[in-house]
């Protein structure tokens, strides 16, 4: 082989390396693969203390159960060249403006909150056929919030937004025994001077066959994609059981 021939070949030899490495990399972003995700968190959010956690563009928050997201539990940000198009879910913006508003942004461009739970979540969750595109992703978490109609079990269990407290170990077993699951639920634990924490997210957990599931940990450790929702200076954590809980219907602002 002459020497130009094969310093072609060896340049060709260098650029396949390169796309092949390239069109890998976009599928082992943050160093996470994929397909390592086992199930899924279908979070939903209770917008008046998600408004209390930060109220500073939260207005007239929704006085129902919202999306928060659909996620899996151990992958973020899989594939960062896959971006957002608003376009591909323009057949359900009348249902996602109000299943799964932005609570915290209601003045501003509200498909950023979208763009942010694509970009993150989505894109892991895409290894499954039936998530596996924009609108099948938001799509389905609109099903699955129809289906587990948390805010009519809720209110069935006779639970509703009130000034009174409850015990979370009642909630508990009313969703356990509802659902035959037991979910994830978040509080806003109480701040000095206060007894009673505010419930503020409730999360589902669902297999990749897409059937609920106990939200136990997962052999090995924790779910390390949401232990907590941080919102400004305010945190929500897991719930105590032993804490009263408040299930506020209007948005009063932390001390």
């Amino acid at each position: 082989m002459k020497p130009a021939e094969q310093y072609y070949w060896i340049l060709g030899c260098f650029c396949m390396a390169l796309c092949c490495w390239s069109t890998s990399d976009t599928f082992t972003q943050s160093g996470i693969h994929p397909h390592t995700w086992k199930k899924l968190y279908f979070a939903h959010h209770w917008p008046v203390t998600v408004c209390k956690m930060d109220a500073n563009d939260c207005h007239d928050p929704p006085k129902y159960w919202t999306i928060h997201g659909l996620w899996p539990d151990r992958a973020e940000d899989c594939n960062r060249t896959w971006h957002f198009n608003v376009t591909e879910i323009k057949d359900l913006m009348s249902d996602m403006r109000h299943y799964w508003p932005d609570v915290l942004h209601s003045s501003l461009n509200r498909t950023q909150f979208w763009k942010h739970e694509w970009e993150k979540h989505g894109t892991c969750a895409a290894t499954l056929e039936a998530l596996n595109s924009q609108k099948k992703y938001f799509g389905k978490a609109i099903e699955l919030y129809r289906h587990v109609d948390l805010n009519g079990c809720l209110l069935k269990a006779g639970i509703k937004p009130s000034s009174s407290y409850y015990k979370m170990t009642a909630i508990k077993e009313a969703l356990t025994r509802f659902y035959g699951v037991t979910p994830k639920i978040q509080c806003l634990p109480p701040e000095e001077g206060e007894k009673a924490q505010t419930i503020g997210q409730i999360e589902f957990c669902f297999t990749k066959e897409l059937q609920l599931v106990n939200c136990t940990a997962l052999e090995g450790g924790s779910n390390p994609v949401q232990a907590h929702l941080k919102l400004g200076t305010s945190e929500l954590s897991v719930c105590n059981d032993t804490l009263p809980t408040y299930y506020p219907s209007e948005v009063q602002d932390r001390k």
